[in-house]
């Protein structure tokens, strides 16, 4: 797949990870398998990058919503560490890897880096159709199902979510990155029915405990954030107007310092260390 990859303008690689997403035909989604390009480290200083790898939660494009990690950065003290939210729309644990999105990550990874890894909302789609093709196979077992991927229309052994999460912390510990797992913030909750964002934060709470990763629960601490509000007032204060899983500005601003509010209570994690005392 590296023939596929592409050098993008030096301006987009000094804007970090979120380069535009090339036009893609009516009948695919923003799932579409596309060539991705290369990464190059965001400041010419040596200092630490922080990789945000993610789905349209943490990263959107969509006017009047917000992805968590597209503010987060102004936590963080600048001259210390640089914030590069590489997380892209649509994306699974499965397709962010099979794309080619976290390689081009490693590529550019340098020992001492650390990488947050916020996947799942797009885990419970289908495993293989002609759109999308990127589900993954429930639960933190070693399950495999062999196909032949509806898109590209090659062999293609799919896994189960934990499965991928352990990759993404086997692979950062190689290149002696510290990665670390954060939950999937909640979809808007409803009265008697459980989002399904819940089974995915607790197989990421499982794997962070058998990997002995650090992990912040934004699900978690979401949901406390919201305790006291109506779907009704979640929807018009924080969700967009058109789903019940993106954010207004005001919803990501809430996550990000959840996220925050998490670094901060890892034990033994470095990462708090560059956090700014007040953003």
């Amino acid at each position: 797949m590296k023939n596929l990859f592409f050098l993008l303008p030096l301006a987009l690689l000094l804007a970090g990870c979120q380069t535009p997403t090339p036009p893609i035909s009516s009948t695919a989604d923003t799932n579409a398998y596309l060539p991705a390009p290369k990464y190059s480290r965001p400041h010419p200083r040596h200092i630490p990058v922080l990789y945000i790898v993610g789905d349209s939660t943490v990263h959107i494009s969509t006017p009047g919503l917000v992805g968590w990690g597209d503010v987060i950065s102004n936590y963080f003290d600048s001259v210390k560490i640089s914030v590069v939210n590489c997380a892209r729309p649509g994306r699974s644990s499965r397709t962010f890897i099979s794309q080619g999105w976290w390689q081009q990550i490693l590529a550019a990874a340098r020992p001492g880096d650390f990488v947050i890894i916020q996947m799942g909302h797009n885990d419970s789609d289908q495993i293989n159709n002609t759109n999308r093709s990127r589900g993954t196979i429930p639960g933190i077992g070693d399950t495999e199902t062999n196909i032949v991927n509806g898109i590209t229309h090659q062999p293609e052994t799919i896994h189960t979510y934990g499965w991928y999460l352990t990759e993404y912390i086997t692979d950062a510990r190689a290149k002696g990155m510290t990665p670390i797992l954060c939950t999937p913030v909640s979809r808007l909750p409803q009265p008697g029915k459980e989002p399904d964002t819940t089974r995915y934060a607790a197989w990421m709470r499982a794997v962070a405990a058998t990997e002995y990763v650090p992990l912040i629960d934004l699900n978690r601490r979401a949901l406390d954030r919201w305790q006291g509000k109506t779907p009704e007032e979640l929807k018009t204060e924080y969700f967009s107007t058109k789903d019940n899983t993106h954010f207004k500005p005001a919803g990501a601003e809430l996550n990000a310092e959840c996220v925050v509010d998490g670094i901060r209570a890892l034990d033994d994690c470095p990462l708090k260390g560059f956090l700014q005392q007040k953003p």
